[in-house]
């Protein structure tokens, strides 16, 4: 019994549910991350994207047997090595995919409407767009922005258009650098039909990945850095007594402290890329976060350094 609850957990994949953090974004950005009224939906949507994402995830697994039989890692996830059943993981994905579809209607109509959208992306992608070279990497892509807009149906904030660019092309980013490492991985195998695993992967070259990579790297530092830039202008309300420093010194604690937060970001992502070439990583984005201390410790510090300035900062 506890041997299967254990394989269930696998199943889940709740690792995986770290990416559902950009569901947060929006709140985050706009200022209302301490605001109840604000947080409390997209909380509850947080954990229905948790629901929704182990249930595609489940989907996918059924559908990849056969292949993740023939991988070198994947082989040894609960439904390719046989340590949970198909029927089970079929009534189990069921179930996640009904309790969020009620949760989403505490949200509102619209949520609902997007969770389906969610929905039928995955099962698409499952069935599908993941043989399509391409719209293989868009659809995964697609998944990582659609956290981000959740957040911001579920909270009624928006973010700003150059966070939104540097959204898609972060994931862009990351879904190429998953190919990439896929590919490496696979090649590294031996494995020589490549395409039995991962049939688009024949149709990549580790040239066109890289190149593919390098433009959505650079276009998460550019469209980033002109997100902090192009924000209002902040100041740190720093007093004492009755009086702000601020206006004494009005040229310094007036500048664009957001700008300070590039410099993480920079080095996240020139980490992440020697994950990728030098460690061979990426497969798997969460995975790459976790076990390298320096780059999960870079995006802590982003996180509460955005924190900070925001919130710390004002208008």
């Amino acid at each position: 019994m506890g041997r299967k609850i254990y394989n269930t957990i696998r199943l889940l994949r709740p690792r995986q549910w770290v990416k559902n953090l950009a569901i947060f974004a929006a709140v985050t950005f706009t200022g209302e991350l301490f605001n109840p009224i604000a947080t409390a939906p997209v909380i509850l949507g947080f954990f229905i994207f948790c629901a929704i994402s182990s249930a595609s995830y489940i989907i996918n697994d059924i559908f990849d047997i056969k292949s993740d039989k023939m991988h070198p890692f994947k082989k040894f996830r609960p439904l390719a090595h046989g340590d949970i059943g198909v029927q089970f993981a079929s009534v189990l994905a069921f179930f996640l995919i009904v309790v969020s579809i009620i949760l989403s209607l505490l949200i509102g109509p619209t949520f609902f409407l997007f969770i389906i959208v969610y929905i039928l992306l995955q099962i698409f992608y499952s069935t599908l767009l993941k043989t399509i070279t391409v719209i293989d990497i868009l659809a995964i892509a697609a998944g990582y922005i659609l956290r981000v807009l959740g957040g911001e149906i579920a909270s009624g904030y928006h973010i700003s258009v150059w966070l939104l660019l540097t959204t898609i092309s972060i994931s862009l980013f990351l879904a190429i650098g998953k190919r990439r490492s896929e590919l490496t991985l696979l090649a590294a195998s031996k494995i020589e039909n490549i395409s039995a695993t991962r049939k688009t992967l024949s149709h990549y070259s580790e040239r066109l990945l890289d190149v593919y990579a390098s433009v959505f790297a650079t276009s998460t530092f550019i469209a980033y850095s002109l997100f902090t830039f192009l924000e209002n202008p902040k100041g740190i309300h720093l007093s004492i007594g009755d009086i702000f420093l601020s206006d004494f010194l009005p040229g310094f604690f007036q500048r664009k402290w957001l700008m300070l937060t590039i410099i993480p970001v920079v080095y996240g992502l020139m980490r992440y890329l020697q994950d990728i070439y030098e460690k061979h990583e990426g497969e798997s984005p969460e995975r790459v976060l976790f076990s390298d201390k320096p780059l999960l410790a870079t995006v802590t510090f982003w996180a509460l350094l955005v924190i900070f300035i925001i919130y710390f900062v004002g208008p």
